[in-house]
């Protein structure tokens, strides 16, 4: 796993907030999908998280990170966020609305914050990873370092 040489907005707003972290790199590895990127960092799929943003029936949306082998349940992420229903947000309207592009989304540095959840699992790691707001860059980091860094709330959100 290399470390990325390159520092993202993500990874700059962690510095400014002196949340450790490391950084890594698997731009020369072609990973594409969550899964793939996780054999490229040589990671347990289990540790490493993506970043779905949804669009609630209300019109708010919603951001949940779920591990990269699971599929979020919409039925329990509507229930955590108070909402009817929510749905997926459609791709081109992903980076109008967070500044980040499909595959280089992160709950980190969005142009404005909206309600942020993290599928509890990740509190059985010592560290987790998630996309560092760019293809090909990851961050890594402690479940209770992340705390200081992104309000959000631990919820069951992962299909059974």
């Amino acid at each position: 796993m290399k470390s990325a040489k390159e520092k993202t907005n993500v990874m700059r707003l962690l510095d400014a907030k002196k949340t450790p972290y490391e950084s890594h790199c698997y731009l020369d590895s072609g990973a594409i999908s969550g899964e793939e990127v996780a054999r490229a960092l040589g990671e347990d799929p289990a540790r490493v998280f993506k970043t779905l943003v949804t669009l609630g029936a209300s019109g708010a949306h919603y951001v949940f990170v779920v591990p990269v082998d699971r599929e979020l349940d919409l039925k329990k992420a509507a229930k955590v966020a108070g909402e009817k229903s929510v749905a997926m947000l459609k791709a081109k309207e992903l980076l109008p609305l967070t500044g980040y592009v499909h595959g280089g989304c992160s709950p980190i540095g969005m142009k404005k914050p909206f309600p942020t959840f993290f599928d509890a699992s990740a509190r059985n790691f010592e560290k987790i990873c998630f996309s560092a707001g760019k293809i090909g860059y990851q961050v890594e980091l402690a479940p209770a370092d992340l705390e200081g860094a992104l309000r959000f709330s631990w919820s069951d959100l992962v299909k059974d």
